[in-house]
This record gives structure tokens, sequence and C-alpha cells, in this order.
């Protein structure tokens, strides 16, 4: 429901005429309120006053204005036209940028088709793998430039995000006070568990002035990227947070879209690119925190309504439960995947990470991309023959099992890929999993050499270089005693995952 006070400026913004245009659509979230009007786009802040911002005033609505257009040119350029004060004129009426009193303020912006938005492109099926791998990489790059912000430890800026929660639940009546007592209390638990690791992430630079909001419906593709808009311009408190809490939002809102496998892999991407994979093991918290944010947001909705809405508080409800889930501990465990170039190595190990551990899944360790990183090379770059000497692909194994180990301690699951066509090698992945005391599972693709054959030759670009001349090399390599579970893997990926997650939860190997 739009304030009493700013009836007459909705009244002036939704006028066709005002703006040349037939028809005004009009589109309203919890703070704001949008007028779509030809090729248009106008942003009016909403004047409410709650725990986590202030937009009471006309000034505090111009001012928010005007850091929304800085901040968000940079991540949407072109997207961002200016900011509009709406004036009243000596006349009484109002118009734009003239007159003596500021009655409003509003961001103009380029209107773009709606469908470019990611959650309508997720209702409607558009999302796909190289899509949110793009996005992964062009939310990596934004917070590798993002204003580094030290004001304190790393677990202080998650306990005041858990303060906003806890102001956010008490304007709503929808949950029960009881059960909602627990749920604090389950955030304040893992906080003090996390504490450590919270406050050594925020001296290594990790807390930065971010988005604030990242969710589907702040990411749109413009003129074939995916960009960044509308982020947290209100209140830097909310928005001067851990990177990769940053990042959970997106993650949080894909898994609660029933999309775990674009999770998973945006996850998994964003760590390719940003060597942040000491964070890995809080995602599952951070996702937490974000429900529970979309959850006391949304009931807040039917407060300021005033109206009953079955599917608001279903909807809120469903946040609730997701970050009680998300909360759940899980046992870390590992899975290993072997077997020549072309046994689907990697799509099966894409498939599998999202199903097991806790959300957003497994991290995916993979080989290629390791040696790709140690090169400092991306990922599809093509290396030289020395890079795969003998020695090279030792440091690789190598680097391969210190990070498994790492994660594994630190309570997360992996799965890990890679040939292993060597004893020593396989030797080295299980023993970082019983050093770290979990369990493991370790499978071989066994494919036959026409359908290796066939796999290597329809590659396109990707991490792994291997082609005809090198799989022919593998097929005549003395593999040695090769006493992990063989999967034949002349069959759909999705069906070799399926059989390795079963085995892999009747092993108690560790």
């Amino acid at each position: 429901m739009i304030a009493q006070d700013q009836a007459e400026v909705v009244a002036f913004l939704s006028a066709p005429h005002a703006r040349g245009a037939d028809k005004v659509e009009i589109i309203e979230t919890h703070i704001s309120c949008i007028f779509l009007s030809g090729e248009r786009a106008y942003k009016m802040k909403r004047a409410v006053k709650l725990p986590y911002v202030d937009f009471s005033t006309a000034e505090l609505r111009l001012a928010a204005c005007e850091k929304e257009v800085a901040l968000n040119s940079a991540t949407a350029p072109g997207l961002y036209v200016g900011v509009r004060r709406i004036m009243r004129g000596r006349d009484g009426r109002l118009v734009y940028d003239q007159g003596e009193e500021l009655v409003d303020a509003v961001i103009e912006m380029i209107r773009f088709d709606q469908e470019a938005l990611f959650d309508r492109m997720a209702v409607g099926g558009k999302l796909d793998a190289e899509l949110m791998a793009r996005t992964a990489h062009m939310i990596a790059r934004f917070h590798e430039g993002a204003q580094l912000v030290h004001q304190g430890p790393g677990s202080a800026n998650i306990a005041a995000v858990l303060r906003v929660n806890v102001a956010g639940f008490a304007t709503s009546t929808l949950f029960d006070s009881v059960k909602l007592a627990d749920f604090e209390h389950a955030f304040e638990r893992n906080l003090a568990a996390y504490a450590p690791l919270l406050d050594a992430r925020e001296v290594a630079g990790k807390v930065r002035r971010c988005h604030g909001d990242l969710h589907l419906r702040n990411i749109c593709l413009l003129q074939g990227e995916p960009r960044l808009f509308d982020c947290i311009e209100f209140n830097d408190q909310i928005a001067t947070i851990d990177t990769l809490y940053d990042l959970a939002f997106l993650l949080m809102d894909l898994w609660h879209r029933g999309f775990p496998q674009f999770a998973n892999l945006v996850m998994n991407r964003y760590l390719d690119e940003s060597d942040d994979e000491d964070g890995f093991v809080l995602l599952p918290y951070f996702m937490a925190i974000r429900a529970a944010v979309r959850a006391h947001v949304t009931a807040t909705q039917i407060e300021e309504s005033g109206e009953r809405s079955d599917a608001l508080a279903a909807e809120a409800r469903s946040y609730f439960d997701l970050a009680l889930y998300l909360l759940q501990a899980r046992p870390p465990r590992l899975i290993v995947i072997g077997g020549l170039s072309g046994s689907g190595k990697s799509t099966v190990s894409e498939i599998l990470a999202a199903q097991f551990g806790s959300p957003p899944g497994a991290r995916i360790i993979e080989s290629d991309r390791v040696r790709k990183a140690m090169y400092g090379v991306a990922a599809d770059t093509r290396l030289p023959a020395d890079a795969y000497r003998s020695e090279i692909s030792e440091k690789v194994y190598d680097e391969m099992a210190c990070r498994s180990f790492s994660i594994l301690r630190a309570g997360g699951s992996v799965v890990v890929e890679a040939v292993f066509d060597k004893v020593a090698n396989r030797q080295r992945i299980e023993a970082a999993a019983r050093e770290a005391h979990v369990p493991y599972a370790a499978f071989w693709l066994d494919a036959s050499p026409s359908v290796l054959r066939g796999r290597v030759a329809e590659r396109t670009v990707g991490p792994s270089d291997a082609d005809l001349n090198v799989l022919s090399r593998q097929l005549t390599y003395d593999l040695g005693g090769i006493d992990w579970q063989r999967m034949d893997a002349d069959r759909p990926a999705n069906d070799i995952a399926a059989d390795i997650l079963k085995h892999s939860r009747d092993s108690r190997r560790c």
C-alpha cells in the first residue's frame, strides 16, 4: 500500500500523458514503486521507515535516489539515466526538476524487457549452465573491485545482520514466538562457532561494500551480458558484508526456486574465479541468514498491506523453513571420480555435487581447473605440452589432495575428479580423506575406446586440453590395480551419477 502522503506523486507518475506514453504499468515492492512508461522506467522510494531503512522524508528519498544511481551505474552501464526531482510549482502542480518545493524524487532508467530479469528467465526455463557460469564470473570480478572496509571483526558484522533480522521479525505476527526464539538462538549458536573464521576473513579483506541484495530479480540480461542492478543504497551497514554473504543471496534464491544444480554451479565457478575457498563452509549459514531475511521482509509486506495474503504467508513460511533446513549440520564426505579422458568425469561430478553435502552442495576440485589456476590462466586457455610434464602433474595431484583435506577438515563435502591413472595419485587422495577422518567413496568410470574417442572428438572449448592424441596415449597406460568401484560409463551421465550416489551412501571407508 502506497503511503497517503505520496498519493499525489503516484497520480503524477501514473499519468500516461506526462511522458508521452499510452499506458503506465506499475510494479510495487515493499520499499519502492516502479512506473513503466514508454521507453523509460521511473523508480520511486516509498515513504516508509523500517528497522533497516528510512525513506520517511522527501530529502532522504532524494539522497537515496542519488546514491542508487551512483552505485549501480558501474555494474549496469547504460541502464541508469539519472535522478529526477518532483517539485511543486507556483501554480501548485507537480513538475520535474523546477519549482520551489521538493515533494519527492524518482530514478529514471532505460526500460528493458521484464523477461530479461533473471527471476523471469528462471520461471520461463531460460537460465542455463553457460549463462550462470558467466554470471558467477561477473560477480567474482565485481567483488574483486569492491571497496574494502575495515570497521570491526567479521563476526561483529554478521552479528549486526542478525540484529536487523530480529528487528525485522518483530514487525510481524506471522511466526510462532516460541519457534522464532529457537530460530534466532540457532543463528547465534552458529555465529559463535564460525566467529574465528569470520574474523580471519575480515582481516584478509573479505568484507567489502557489496551489492547487498544479490538475488535473481536484481540481475538482468543487458545486450547479452548478465548485469547487477538495484543494489542496497539505503543502508551501508547492510551492504558492507563478507563477499560470500553477498553471493549467498543468489545461491539461496536459486535453491529456493528449485535450481540446486545452478546454485552449485555458480558457487563452484565463483570459487574457481575468486580463490576464496576458505569460506566455502560458511555458505550454508550465509544462505540460511538470507532465507531469514526473505522470510521477515515478506512477512512485513503482509503487515504493511493490512490484508491477509495466504500466498505471501506461504512464501514467508517457505523461506523460514528453508532457513531451518540450511542450519542443519551435515557430516562432510568425499567422492572421488577417476577415468580416462572422455569417460564423463566432469559431467558426472557436476551432477553429483548438487546432491550431497550441505547446500549449495559439494565443492568440485577438478584437475584441469587446478592446473590452469597454477599457470594463472583462464580455464578455457589451452596450455602447452610442457605444462603436462610428470613433475607438474605431481604438483597438481598434491594440490588437489591438500585442498580436499582442508575443506573436509573444515566440515565441507568435496567431489574430486581427475584421470588418476597412477596408483600413487589414487593413494594420495585416499590418504587425505583418512587424515581428515571423513567417509569417502572412490569410483572409476569405464568406457569403451570408441565411446571415449567420440566424446573427446565432440568437445568444444573447456577446461580439458585432452585431444585424440592424448587419449591414444592414455589407452596404452598401465593403470596398475584399480580397487575403486568400477562404473559402466557407456551410458547417460545422470544414470552414472545416480549409481554413484547410491554406492557412496553405502560406503563407510574412512
